[in-house]
């Protein structure tokens, strides 16, 4: 089933099974970047790891209800970059409510992470906060993508 739910980027075809490696790797790319003081490029990453995870859920939402078939439009919801509209694509955000709720680290770390950007690519970003969206992102067991990945 993993085949039905795939998308388009470009010229290229992209499912859940390609995302959720991606994800991985763009965080080892920001451990990388961190390690060498690269910390605008560090933050990117790191918060493109998050991109991707979420795009995962999406798409595992989209295998689980077939909703594409329901709303012709959310397919075109699903073409941003913004974290908190592929939270709600994966119609995540009442299971995200009632997890922050119940732990207030996890809570904390999705303030963080919910303000990355994709525009964060054209703008220096101090060590601090990019150490601080990496932590966010990486704490175990409180971070964000350790909760994505269970809904991916």
């Amino acid at each position: 089933m993993q085949t039905f739910a795939r998308r388009t980027f470009g010229s290229l075809n992209v499912n859940r099974a390609d995302l959720q490696p991606l994800s991985d790797e763009r965080i080892e790319d920001a451990t990388a970047l961190l390690a060498a003081s690269g910390w605008s490029g560090a933050y990117y990453l790191a918060g493109y790891a998050l991109e991707c995870a979420l795009k995962s859920c999406v798409l595992a939402y989209v295998e689980r209800t077939g909703i594409i078939f329901e709303d012709k439009r959310f397919a075109e919801k699903c073409w941003t970059h913004d974290l908190e509209t592929l939270v709600k694509q994966a119609d995540l955000i009442a299971e995200r409510g009632r997890a922050t709720a119940a732990n207030t680290q996890l809570g904390d770390n999705w303030l963080l992470a919910k303000d990355w950007s994709e525009k964060t690519r054209y703008r220096l970003t101090s060590q601090q906060q990019a150490e601080e969206l990496f932590d966010a992102l990486t704490d175990n067991p409180d971070g964000v993508l350790q909760w994505v990945k269970n809904h991916w």
